[in-house]
């Protein structure tokens, strides 16, 4: 890899080692390749995660919630049959010893990935779960915070949220994601930055990759699982730390696009996204046009946490260690 300029002091930061995990040993990353034979590449039958790991405040890297995104990991592998031998507490062992290995130092993106790989003998072609070989992936890479914490504006969405009946929605299954990519080219290609979309029943699910909350009458409101939405690790992350922090408990029902239009405050959560503020939502301002005092807090909250300033959150942290890369 060639060098990347730090955004924060404009020097150069020294390349990463170009390796990941792949069919059971570390390797260079230009051999972590798939036939175009593979059949998850044909039929979307795969299973995937995005974990992060933060700079420490005291130094070094560790990697957040990893054991809990790990969970859903094989969870999601269980749905499509895939069979893993590495269980949660071995994956995130692995993991760490890939950040090593390349030299992670600072802000990174982990992306496992489980699929199902070729046909077992005997087993003739067609789409299914049962006589295809499975295989485990991982990679990971830079990147920092990428949302805009003054805020985004965002479009309701004309594609809807597959309802669980359709499609298995509360495991992070590849062929699922879409909806999702629908959703945000249409809503980019409107002028938004990103979209929610609503489930069969008219209600809000999710954004493309995030969880929704709102502010509504003052009480803090996000949809239940009914919804057909994911079960987003940070979205858990901000239930109790609005109310071990905030003091705010948040109420779990359905929230439907009207609720948005009146909300005092709207954010999103996710792996990727973190919390970020929704100041538009399809043409019409949140609240007063800015980020809220209860978004602001929690966001802030939420910085110190992953970044472990908050003592009584290090058992989400796990240390990754000196680097050998």
């Amino acid at each position: 890899m060639t060098s990347a300029v730090a955004a924060d002091s404009g020097k150069a930061t020294p390349a990463l080692a170009a390796l990941a995990y792949h069919d059971g040993e570390f390797v260079p990353l230009e051999r972590a390749q798939v036939p175009v034979t593979t059949q998850a590449l044909q039929y979307g039958t795969g299973v995937f995660e995005g974990i992060r790991a933060y700079a420490q405040a005291d130094g070094g890297l560790a990697v957040f919630r990893g054991h809990d995104h790990y969970q859903r990991f094989l969870r999601s592998a269980r749905t499509l049959r895939i069979r893993l031998e590495p269980d949660a507490r071995e994956l995130c062992a692995l993991t760490a010893e890939l950040l090593r290995r390349i030299g992670a130092d600072t802000d990174m993106y982990i992306r496992p990935l489980a699929y199902k790989r070729a046909l077992l003998p005997g087993t003739p072609p067609g789409v299914q779960l049962t006589g295809v070989s499975d295989a485990l992936s991982v990679n990971a890479f830079r990147m920092g915070s990428y949302t805009d914490r003054r805020g985004i504006r965002v479009a309701i969405s004309s594609w809807r949220r597959p309802e669980s009946a359709v499609l298995p929605v509360r495991a992070k299954v590849t062929g699922g994601y879409v909806n999702n990519a629908l959703a945000v080219d249409e809503a980019r290609a409107a002028g938004y930055d990103d979209a929610i979309l609503l489930n069969s029943r008219g209600q809000v699910a999710e954004a493309s990759t995030s969880n929704v909350f709102a502010v509504v009458r003052g009480r803090l409101v996000t949809p239940p699982v009914t919804a057909d939405l994911l079960e987003g690790i940070t979205r858990d992350t901000a239930v109790t730390l609005a109310a071990d922090l905030l003091d705010v408990p948040t109420d779990f029902h359905d929230l439907g696009r009207e609720d948005l239009c009146l909300a005092d405050e709207v954010f999103l959560t996710g792996t990727g996204a973190e919390i970020v503020p929704v100041t538009e939502i399809a043409g019409r301002p949140v609240g007063d046009g800015v980020p809220g005092p209860l978004t602001t807090a929690l966001t802030a909250a939420y910085h110190e946490v992953v970044r472990g300033k908050d003592q009584r959150y290090r058992h989400w942290l796990q240390s990754v260690g000196p680097g050998t890369g």
